[in-house]
């Protein structure tokens, strides 16, 4: 069986291109959930980040503890990664961590030299307790007390859920923290919810999670949506032509309506509510149930198991329905494409415009083992001009001094030409974080919420002083 990592970050922003992480919490546990070992860090902020003061002031990350801590952010990174790589072997989960976390450090180890894909490849998989605890609660009602909201729906925000749970968060928003809760939670839906921990084993794995939902004849899954967990009881179709999401026939339908339609009244029928196809994204570790779990919900206990057995065999056995399918899908991703921005990307955003070559993949381990005055020469090793820019970066930040006078110039400048914009861009400026931070001073005071005043002020003269750096570029 597999270890596990719980982990999760604070970062400078939400920004999982132009922030930087600045707290690492993790904790590795056997398959029992038992602790074997833990790791937390904090980071000075590297140079050409403006923080954004609301983070801060959530993760309680006050400029001078950004200013002392004895770590780098790229000392962090690699004793991080060196970390797990020594824990060997494991899945990864954080709460909400695939579409927050994950990202971030897959953004964060492609801009320092390290592969970006560490959580998913090397038998490395993972998952995500938010999607575990909306699944956990919908086929086991009561598993996780929730707090209410106005609306009258669960709210999963962990600050609120562990204490309602009876674990210990008294540091809420610190990353080791937020990890000794998340693991809090794992272990009651270990305990009370089995059978769903037990199945979102089975989809922590991309190429796993498509066997299963291929091979099945039908399934349950949930989606959540508009504050509320649903069910859908369905059947595979295909995989979409461009993003290989598996597209699944909701089997609360009659499929009889749609199996013979004409190509453009099938797209004009996909295009209407409620939904008939569901995207199952299996990379996004959904949690497959039997589908007897179905029977508990009103909509799929009235059809019974030998109607949706025969509407999944309908559907299982034309594959000419699942051809239309998949040609419309093709159609729209054209078309979608077609509209795209041309919009410049920039380097810190093109992760996934284009892998890193295996050749220079086998160079990272290098330049991380050189001494800092060899780190050079590695650069020159890298085909991908990104890892150039980035390895330029990374001395910049660490031994500016190594550097050539030409090169740290354009670095520099280019920094102070980015921070010191007043467009509206996709990075934090100068100009921004002042706007922020008059907007939180008059919300503060609004509020009755004089507490946070000074460090909003403590923040304020720490961006003037970064100013400063940059103003004479």
């Amino acid at each position: 069986m597999s270890n596990f990592v719980f982990y999760d970050f604070e970062t400078s922003s939400s920004n999982k291109s132009w922030g930087q992480i600045i707290q690492i919490g993790a904790i590795l546990t056997n398959d029992n959930l038992e602790e074997l070992d833990r790791y937390e860090a904090r980071c000075r902020l590297s140079p050409g980040i403006i923080p954004e003061a609301m983070s801060l002031i959530v993760n309680k990350s006050s400029p001078k503890i950004l200013k002392t801590s004895n770590l780098s952010h790229y000392q962090m990174i690699r004793q991080f990664v060196e970390t797990l790589n020594r824990w060997g072997k494991a899945t990864y989960i954080g709460f909400n961590s695939i579409d927050f976390d994950e990202e971030f450090l897959r953004f964060t180890l492609f801009k320092t030299l390290e592969y970006p894909y560490l959580t998913s490849t090397g038998g490395n998989t993972r998952g995500d307790l938010l999607n575990l605890a909306r699944a956990a609660n919908l086929y086991y009602p009561k598993t996780l007390k929730n707090p209410i909201s106005e609306k009258g729906n669960a709210i999963y925000k962990l600050d609120q859920l562990a204490p309602l749970n009876g674990i210990e968060h008294g540091d809420a928003h610190s990353a080791i923290g937020d990890v000794i809760a998340t693991l809090g939670i794992a272990k009651i839906i270990y305990t009370k919810a089995s059978n769903v921990w037990k199945a979102s084993q089975l989809t922590t794995d991309k190429n796993k999670t498509l066997e299963i939902i291929k091979k099945e004849l039908y399934f349950c899954t949930n989606e959540y949506f508009y504050g509320k967990s649903r069910p859908y009881v369905q059947t595979f179709v295909c995989q979409h032509p461009k993003y290989q999401w598996p597209k699944c026939f909701d089997l609360k339908h009659d499929p009889k309506i749609y199996l013979e339609m004409t190509i453009p009244a099938l797209k004009e029928a996909m295009g209407k509510n409620p939904k008939f196809l569901r995207t199952v994204r299996h990379n996004k570790h959904p949690v497959v149930m039997n589908p007897s779990y179905g029977d508990a919900f009103d909509e799929y206990k009235m059809l019974g198991s030998e109607k949706l057995n025969q509407r999944a065999s309908l559907i299982k056995n034309n594959k000419k329905f699942a051809e239309k399918v998949s040609l419309i899908l093709q159609e729209e991703a054209e078309e979608k494409e077609q509209s795209k921005s041309q919009e410049d990307i920039y380097e810190e955003e093109s992760i996934y415009t284009k892998f890193t070559s295996s050749e220079d993949n086998k160079i990272m381990p290098e330049f991380h083992r050189a001494e800092w005055n060899k780190k050079l020469s590695v650069l020159d090793k890298f085909k991908d001009e990104r890892l150039h820019y980035f390895g330029k970066k990374l001395l910049y930040e660490e031994k500016p001094e190594i550097l050539s006078k030409s090169d740290y110039n354009k670095i520099h400048r280019n920094l102070a030409k980015r921070l010191l914009s007043t467009n509206n861009e996709k990075w934090n400026t100068f100009s921004r974080t002042y706007s922020e931070i008059d907007t939180l001073r008059e919300k503060f005071e609004r509020e009755g919420d004089p507490g946070k005043l000074p460090m909003l002020e403590e923040i304020n003269a720490y961006v003037e002083e970064l100013e400063k750096d940059y103003t004479s570029a």
